[in-house]
């Protein structure tokens, strides 16, 4: 195939290939496409035009659904489709309700998973709340595994290096603990250390598989700002399917904008986006 130059490629999808291509990625991941988000998909997927030297995006979405678009693309495709926001300390009283738990009841092994965990912020904070804590514990340790659909945000999850901007939420006194400066001034990073990145184990799922492959029960669950993408049917799918790695009594938190009202789940309410499993 020809390079094409940058005036070349054809960024507008037609009609029948979004229907398509938003049907297909919501019956495997569950991510919600409607119509207004056509134009969102579109600029999404303009740089994998240019990556596949494909020059219109009907052409490409050929290329997904052929056999070795199946095979060589999707991961790629699905990698851009996905948003991943987060923050450093994001909703703070979580982190507030998790130590107030521990000092009724410190298990010897608390277990979490950071589901959802997009580039590392929700994971790497909860390490070092947890290690925090562990200075007044001694005889308190912890393990998170962190999860996400994206293989590209998990793989710079793992690098565990952000801009010094990202980390400006941090309290002083944890960033001179745990965060290591780069030498590189004219691009100045941190990089999270090798005590709280040792805590953490990380693992690729989709939401939308019959069950999660993953290891154990947990003490609680973190799947906060990833439902607002999925419909009520998805949701009350996904929550159950948390739920049944959750121990009795475990905690789930969920993002601000979310709830289970209106869902069938095992779970009661102890605080806003704080719950239970019954």
């Amino acid at each position: 195939m020809n390079d094409f130059p940058e005036h070349f490629f054809d960024t507008q999808m037609s009609r029948e290939k979004f229907l398509k291509l938003s049907k297909f990625i919501y019956d495997n991941y569950g991510i919600k496409m409607p119509d207004n988000k056509q134009i969102m998909l579109e600029g999404r997927l303009h740089k994998r035009l240019k990556v596949n030297n494909i020059p219109t995006l009907d052409e490409y979405c050929d290329f997904v659904f052929s056999e070795k678009g199946q095979q060589i693309e999707l991961i790629h495709m699905i990698d851009v489709v996905t948003t991943n926001k987060t923050d450093f300390f994001r909703e703070p009283h979580h982190f507030d309700f998790l130590k107030k738990y521990l000092d009724t009841y410190t298990p010897p092994l608390l277990k979490i998973w950071s589901a959802g965990c997009s580039s590392g912020e929700e994971p790497y904070t909860l390490s070092m709340v947890l290690q925090e804590y562990k200075q007044t514990r001694p005889q308190f340790d912890f393990s998170i595994l962190a999860t996400d659909l994206s293989t590209r945000i998990l793989k710079q999850a793992i690098t565990a290096v952000y801009s010094e901007k990202t980390v400006e939420v941090i309290p002083l006194a944890l960033k001179q603990k745990y965060l290591l400066k780069s030498k590189d001034r004219k691009n100045p990073t941190v990089r999270i250390n090798k005590i709280l990145r040792q805590k953490i184990s990380f693992q690729r799922i989709n939401f939308m598989d019959k069950e999660y492959a993953v290891v154990g029960d947990f003490d609680v669950v973190f799947c906060r700002n990833v439902l607002i993408y999925f419909d009520k049917q998805t949701q009350e799918s996904v929550i159950n399917k948390l739920c049944s790695k959750l121990k009795p009594n475990g905690f789930l938190f969920l993002g601000h904008s979310e709830s289970i009202s209106g869902l069938n789940v095992p779970l009661k309410q102890l605080e806003p986006t704080v719950y239970q499993k019954i």
